[in-house]
């Protein structure tokens, strides 16, 4: 968390790519390899991972990426995981599938066990060899960021305490990473509060006309009760999946 929060910080200082990758070199040589049997080192992983999330991610997730900035700036410290959170399930959606898949196995039981998350993760991406490998190294972030916790029993993890999000502005802008790391044009508003993949969060119920001063999200009433939130025309939603 802390090698996300300096690289947010950077681009608020005005740092530029290269000078923020070489500060970022310098901050992980002594925590990480800069080599190992991949062809990247875990310390160049890292440090791309770093870049892709606050630096230089893709074009069309330029203004939501800016007004996570703003959030971070202007926002108490105890509200930046839940900033980085965001942030990092909309450029990797992969993060938002296992926080999607730990956050519905926890509304079940209060514990559950990596291969559970495993099993859930392949019927989704296949039998790769590389879903293991990056569901393994997800959870462990959870634990590192304090959202999941070790048990008395080897790969059986269980839920940290949560943390109340009360700013509304935070929380459209949550729905919105929702909506970006599913990948879906649009979702009844109250299903995405709830979201399994911010399981770590309480967010606060918001008022629908609230949505009236996001440019990027419009509500609208599908049934008698029911208010679906989607992404606009103006939004960076719209657009084929893998395309830049």
């Amino acid at each position: 968390m802390e090698w996300l929060e300096f690289t947010a910080q950077a681009v608020l200082q005005g740092e530029t790519r290269e000078a923020i990758q070489a500060q970022l070199q310098t901050l992980l040589k002594e925590q990480l390899s800069a080599a190992g049997s991949s062809p990247r080192g875990n310390r160049e992983k890292a440090t791309t991972i770093r870049l892709r999330t606050w630096v230089a991610g893709p074009r069309w997730l330029e203004p939501f990426r800016n007004d996570g900035l703003a959030f971070l700036q202007s926002m108490p410290a105890a509200d930046h995981l839940a900033v980085h959170w965001g942030m990092v399930m909309a450029v990797y959606p992969f993060f938002g599938s296992v926080a999607e898949t730990v956050g519905r196995l926890i509304r079940l039981q209060n514990n559950f066990t990596a291969a559970q998350i495993l099993r859930r993760l392949r019927e989704q991406y296949g039998e790769r060899e590389t879903v293991q490998w990056a569901a393994q190294r997800v959870l462990r972030c959870f634990v590192d960021w304090g959202v999941l916790r070790d048990s008395d029993e080897k790969g059986v993890y269980q839920a940290a305490s949560g943390y109340a999000i009360r700013s509304e502005k935070l929380v459209l802008w949550l729905i919105e990473a929702v909506l970006l790391s599913t990948r879906v044009n649009s979702m009844p508003l109250a299903d995405a509060v709830r979201f399994p993949s911010l399981f770590p969060f309480t967010l606060e119920a918001i008022n629908p006309r609230a949505l009236l001063q996001m440019s990027r999200l419009q509500t609208f009433r599908q049934a008698l009760d029911e208010e679906v939130v989607p992404l606009t025309q103006s939004g960076h939603l719209i657009r084929k999946i893998g395309s830049p």
